[in-house]
């Protein structure tokens, strides 16, 4: 068994309330960050990045000049949404609000 185990909807839903702008869509967390130009958008890739990589959680995201399109799910717990997704969530917002 995963050392993450997928969370309930429930849960999901309940931790949805402290994110904005993140949604369920099938098994992943997801949210697309708007920012002032694609150096804004850079910067705070690059900040997530030190972030997940220290939480050994990477995100699957892409990068269109100012536009930043966020997917998070937890591949060790077959590609499902867990604590660590809305750990890394949370701390993206944390960043973006800065």
């Amino acid at each position: 068994m995963s050392a993450d185990p997928p969370l309930e909807p429930a849960a999901i839903q309940s931790a949805l309330a402290a994110l904005p702008g993140w949604s369920v869509d099938g098994d992943s967390l997801t949210k697309e960050y708007t920012f002032a130009d694609f150096r804004a958008a850079l910067v705070f890739m690059m900040q997530v990045g030190f972030e997940a990589d220290a939480m050994d959680h990477h995100p699957e995201w892409t990068n269109v000049y100012d536009t930043v399109t966020v997917r998070l799910r937890t591949h060790h717990a077959g590609n499902k949404i867990t604590a660590k997704d809305i750990t890394l969530a949370t701390a993206m917002e944390k960043i973006v609000t800065a």
